[in-house]
């Protein structure tokens, strides 16, 4: 787990997400995203098969994400009461492709750094 903020427009919000390396791409409760003053079903429609395989629709919005003080523009997804099944995610696209991730787990220790990010 680790803190995030989410930046859409002059809002902004803290959020703790999973770091998932298995995760494609950056997913958070909808519930965020609204109280952002996103309208989350005008976003791009797209799909998410969890480990159910069942399939959910979630909507993709572009907004700045800050982590450990570097901010970024990203596309990440908001899915209707993920809230009910865990926390949000940060992915492989918007996260992983940003950032050089290591995890120390027996110290229990993660370790972000901008691949690309100039502040």
């Amino acid at each position: 787990m680790i803190p995030i903020s989410i930046k859409y427009k002059n809002k902004s919000l803290f959020y703790e997400v999973l770091v998932d390396s298995g995760a494609d791409s950056c997913i958070f409760d909808a519930q965020i995203g609204k109280l952002l003053g996103l309208k989350i079903t005008q976003g791009k429609k797209n799909q998410i098969f969890g480990i159910t395989g069942k399939g959910e629709d979630y909507f993709l919005h572009k907004v700045t994400l800050s982590v450990g003080g570097w901010d970024y523009e990203t596309e990440v997804g908001f899915l209707p009461n993920i809230a009910k099944m865990g926390y949000g995610v940060v992915g492989q696209r918007g996260f992983f492709d940003t950032f050089v991730v290591k995890f120390d787990l027996p110290v229990g220790d993660i370790e972000v750094n901008p691949k690309y990010i100039k502040n």
